[in-house]
């Protein structure tokens, strides 16, 4: 199952190249949850081991991606308040335990946890329309924003562009994981094959 959902995402970025990279990044930091970080990942992988697409390109159409999604979300939060992040959690099947922790997260650093926000999968995806429920200051949350999308955007795509030399060696674990998965359910579905018809035969005598 990973070598195909790795296989679905390659498949989109070299089909639509730079374009996936921005819809995936605007959509994830809009509030969408979307693997954008792992679109990223995958993109400056590529960009190492297949040349369809160039790092530099990556950085600049992922920073300006994500700072638009951001942006995007903390709109949606300030117009749509309470009653529209309520609405969120219900929809996404976000834990309010997880709210609770970005509010507090935010009220105890401010603008700056916006910053850092960005290196946090699931508080990454949040952090923009809760900061406009919030009504964080919209000038300090543009600063921290790009700031942030600049810093991560360039971590993740040079983490996946250097791992591009291990490309074959990925596969293969990507490979393995898969026929993992396949044998342990396989097991799984003996053993409650076997359970069943165990108890079936309680049942009959």
């Amino acid at each position: 199952m990973a070598f195909h959902v790795f296989e679905f995402f390659r498949e989109l970025l070299v089909q639509y190249g730079y374009g996936a990279i921005a819809l995936a990044l605007l959509l994830e930091n809009a509030g969408l949850p979307v693997p954008g970080e792992s679109v990223l990942l995958l993109a400056s992988f590529l960009a190492y081991s297949q040349h369809h697409l160039r790092l530099p390109y990556i950085i600049l159409v992922g920073t300006c991606a994500a700072t638009l999604g951001d942006n995007i979300g903390f709109a949606i939060g300030h117009f749509g308040g309470l009653p529209l992040l309520a609405r969120y959690r219900e929809v996404f099947r976000i834990r309010g335990e997880s709210i609770a922790k970005a509010e507090s997260f935010f009220a105890r650093y401010g603008a700056t946890a916006i910053f850092f926000a960005r290196f946090v999968a699931g508080m990454r995806v949040i952090s923009g329309p809760l900061a406009g429920v919030l009504r964080m200051h919209w000038r300090k949350f543009v600063v921290y924003n790009f700031l942030g999308a600049v810093v991560w955007v360039s971590v993740i795509s040079a983490a996946g562009y250097f791992s591009g030399k291990h490309w074959h060696h990925v596969m293969h674990v990507i490979r393995g994981v898969n026929l993992g998965i396949l044998f342990a359910a396989a097991v799984l579905l003996a053993v409650f094959w076997y359970k069943r018809k165990k108890s079936s035969k309680k049942v009959d005598s």
